[in-house]
Formats: structure tokens, C-alpha cells, sequence
């Protein structure tokens, strides 16, 4: 395993750049055909012009749930934010396969010992993208901040920070949650006694296949790995049972790269970024690399939130709050190895979230302290981000995502 240390800045991109790249135009990362989103995403698809764009936030003087808002993909331009679903802190929201439902975390922080989390079930209007309510359930734990939704639309699966512990909510075809079918609780601690006295469960994803869960806990500095049965809504631990990041590290949330072979983890406390190889067979996680999410020089605060992967598999991006930026690295798709390439500012404070959208053309920053939402183009030769100009007002924005809309008739 290798470890590296941030860029100094984005003045040396266009170097590295050339560098990285010359010689690869019309190549993927791993040799193949180009996966630019025109060849691979949906813009190359007769279908949406636009995307729908729901922003999770904290609630409070300001906001009231979830917001809605338009994405041009031509432009880049947002249309005014408006509320889709009023509740309670809706921190992280995971849209069904489907497009008909959507599922958000209630993050109502409860006195210690309450598991008072829960989760909540909406449907869309496939005209007009509002959500009304369907049902809510206990989410198994307190401070429920991640929930994402198995590929066959059968269940959600939350992670409760709070308390430490993820579960599993079947759902129905009427898209309503059922009572949790699993609640594991995780035990221990990591060395940092005011962060990590005990499991803090930050997220949980499904790997490509559906067959494994992997849950980051920052308390614990590890990747908890579970088998999943999405037929009984049930997890079980997997062997190996877990992979650990540096102690300190503080696992956050995760992605993987599009051909299933790696798992990036990005480190909230330690600011780095770890890339792992994983065993799909195994469901087994090894190191190959730990990077920093900061420039070499940079001696302010930070934290990281936010890690996603290009839908072209060539760029990752991570999210610095402190420095309040987007890191920007280039991902070898064979060796699973990245490289920093340098910093966008998220022009605004405390970029919690960002979201890619799905042809991989915009990167939408949610700037929680500064209540704006602000797109940037991704230059898809270079990874760069260049803002559009395009920026909303959200209140505490704290997660977005994204759902296409189909060409309408000529």
C-alpha cells in the first residue's frame, strides 16, 4: 500500500493533466472504449433534457424538509428551489429504481440511549416530482444519517450514527416501509475519546451485485462487511468481517468504481481518501492506497464528508469542509490507485454533499453553512470543475440527488 500527499493547489492541473492524460484521448481508464457520459450515461439516451434535483437539508428557522429544483443539461441552470415533502431533518434521501418512491432519514437527535431514528417513505408525482407521505419507521437506532435502497427496490438500509448500528426496512409494492427485518448493533471503540468512545455508523452500500453490505464507522475505523438476503431482508456477518482504515481515520461514506473492482472510503477525520480492492467473490476489502483530501500546505480545520466516483470511472471527488472544497483525483481503473489532481472551491461554506449528476456532465455542491446550492461542468478530458454560474438559495442543504426526466413527446 502506498500513501500520498495532497496537491498544492489547482494552478498545477493543467500540468499533471497533460501529463496523466496525454496519449488517452478516445481511452477509458482501464484501456476500453471511451465511457465519456455521451457514450455510457443517459445523455446519450433519447431521453431526459433535464433532471430533477432533490436536496435533502437540516430543518430548522428556514427550511422545512425537501426541496426540489430543475437541472437544464444543456445549460447547467436551476430553476428556483420549492418544497417537495415537509418533515424533520431530512439528512439523506435514496430514490427507488423505480423513480416512483423516495426514502429519507429523520436525523432527530434523541437524549443518549433513545433509538428514536427513523425513516420515511414518500411517493413521487410523476408529473410534478412533489412527494406525499406514505409511512414512516423506527430506524432501529438514534441519529439515523444514511439510507440507501437495494437494486431491486425490495428494501431500504439505514445506518444510525447515533447509536452505532444499521438495519434493514422491507419494502412494499405500494412502496410503504415495513418494520425493520434486521438491526445489527456495533460494538467498540477507536482512539480518539471525543469522537470515538463508541460506534458511530455513518453509511451503508450495497455492492454492485447486491450480495454484500458495507457499513463505515467512523467510532470504529472500520468497513463493517455483511451479507445481505434481500429475499429476507436479512444481514449476517460476512468472513472476513470488516477492513479497517488508519486509526483516527474516522470512515465516512464510500463508493465504488463502476467496473465493481475497487471501493474508495473517504475519512472524515484523517481528510484522506483510502482505495481499496475488492473481492466480489469474498466480499473482502484490501488496501492498495491512502491519499490526502487536502493541499500539502493547508494547516486550517477540516473535515471530509461526500466521495463519489465519475460515472466514467476516470475522476473521484471528495468534499473538504474547512477548506471548503471538491478534491479532484484521477482513478486508474486497473490498479485501483489514485491520483491528486487539485482543488475547485465550492464557492461557499461547509460542502456536506455533492452530487454527480447521472451522464456525469454537472456537479451539484451543497454548501450547508452558506444555504446555496452551486453547479459546476465537469470537463470530461481533465476532471475539472468549472462553475456554470448557476446557484440556488437551499436552506442547510445537506444531500442531493437526482432523477431524470424523460423527454417529453414532440
Amino acid at each position: 500500500m502506498t500513501r500520498v500527499a495532497g496537491m498544492a493547489a489547482w494552478a498545477s492541473f493543467p500540468a499533471m493533466a497533460a501529463i496523466l492524460f496525454a496519449g488517452t484521448a478516445g481511452r477509458g481508464a482501464s484501456g476500453g472504449a471511451d465511457p465519456s457520459p455521451q457514450a455510457s450515461g443517459l445523455q446519450g439516451q433519447a431521453g431526459p433534457q433535464a433532471m430533477r434535483v432533490y436536496v435533502g437539508t437540516y430543518t430548522g428557522a428556514r427550511s422545512k424538509g425537501i426541496y426540489q429544483l430543475r437541472l437544464d443539461l444543456a445549460s447547467g441552470s436551476l430553476t428556483a428551489p420549492e418544497v417537495a415533502g415537509e418533515m424533520a431533518n431530512p439528512s439523506f434521501l435514496a430514490i427507488h429504481p423505480g423513480r416512483r418512491f423516495l426514502y429519507a432519514v429523520s436525523e432527530v437527535r434523541g437524549p443518549a440511549g433513545r433509538t428514536d431514528g427513523s425513516v420515511v417513505a414518500f411517493a413521487v408525482a410523476p408529473d410534478t416530482g412533489s412527494l406525499t407521505l406514505l409511512n414512516r419507521q423506527p430506524s432501529g437506532g438514534a441519529g439515523p444519517c444514511h439510507v440507501s435502497v437495494d437494486k431491486e427496490g425490495r428494501n431500504a438500509l439505514a445506518a444510525n450514527y447515533g447509536s452505532g448500528s444499521v438495519c434493514v426496512l422491507p419494502i412494499g409494492e405500494d412502496g410503504r416501509l415495513a418494520e425493520a427485518t434486521a438491526v445489527i448493533q456495533h460494538e467498540g471503540s477507536g482512539p480518539d475519546p471525543r469522537r470515538q468512545k463508541g460506534p458511530h455508523a455513518h453509511s451503508i452500500h450495497l455492492d454492485p451485485a447486491g450480495r454484500f453490505a458495507l457499513a463505515a464507522d467512523l467510532g470504529l475505523d472500520k468497513i463493517l462487511v455483511y451479507r445481505f438476503d434481500p429475499a429476507r431482508g436479512a444481514l449476517a456477518a460476512n468472513d472476513p468481517a470488516a477492513a479497517s482504515v488508519a486509526p483516527g481515520g474516522g470512515p465516512r461514506h464510500l463508493a465504488f468504481h463502476p467496473n465493481g473492482r475497487f471501493v474508495f472510503v473517504i475519512n472524515e477525520m484523517g481528510c484522506t481518501v483510502t482505495a481499496f480492492r475488492y473481492d466480489a467473490r469474498r466480499g473482502a476489502l484490501s488496501e492498495v492506497q491512502t491519499a490526502s483530501t487536502l493541499p500539502a500546505d493547508y494547516r486550517g480545520a477540516n473535515s471530509t464528508a461526500e466521495v463519489q466516483v465519475h460515472p466514467g470511472g476516470r475522476f473521484l471527488y471528495g468534499s473538504n469542509r474547512g477548506h471548503d472544497s471538491i478534491a479532484v483525483f484521477a482513478v486508474n481503473g486497473e490498479t485501483g490507485t489514485l491520483t491528486p489532481l487539485g482543488h475547485q472551491s465550492t464557492m461557499g461554506k461547509t460542502p456536506r454533499n455533492f452530487g454527480i449528476d447521472p451522464t456525469g456532465t454537472f456537479l451539484l455542491a451543497a454548501n450547508q453553512n452558506s444555504d446555496t446550492l452551486v453547479v459546476f461542468r465537469i470537463d470530461p478530458q481533465t476532471g475539472s470543475l468549472r462553475p456554470t454560474g448557476a446557484v440556488a438559495d437551499v436552506p442547510s442543504p445537506v444531500c442531493v440527488k437526482f432523477m431524470p426526466i424523460p423527454k417529453r413527446p414532440a
